[in-house]
């Protein structure tokens, strides 16, 4: 009988499982933005943080200057 009590385990972890999954991949559309778009997005973020930490740098050194 022990054999029925783990399926029942088993489908209960697995159907948690899938929701899990599911609220994730709703998040994602949430956002409404693709996997393409969003690498763009967060691309163009990190060349305007760099920009700024040169421009920042820059403006240390000809202060020191």
């Amino acid at each position: 009988m022990t054999r029925g009590n783990q399926r029942d385990l088993a489908r209960a972890k697995n159907q948690k499982k899938q929701q899990e999954m599911q609220k994730k991949k709703n998040a994602n559309e949430k956002t409404g933005l693709s996997l393409s778009e969003r690498k763009h997005r967060d691309a163009e973020l990190m060349r305007e943080k760099q920009r700024k930490k040169e421009e920042q740098s820059t403006g240390q050194k000809q202060a020191v200057n």
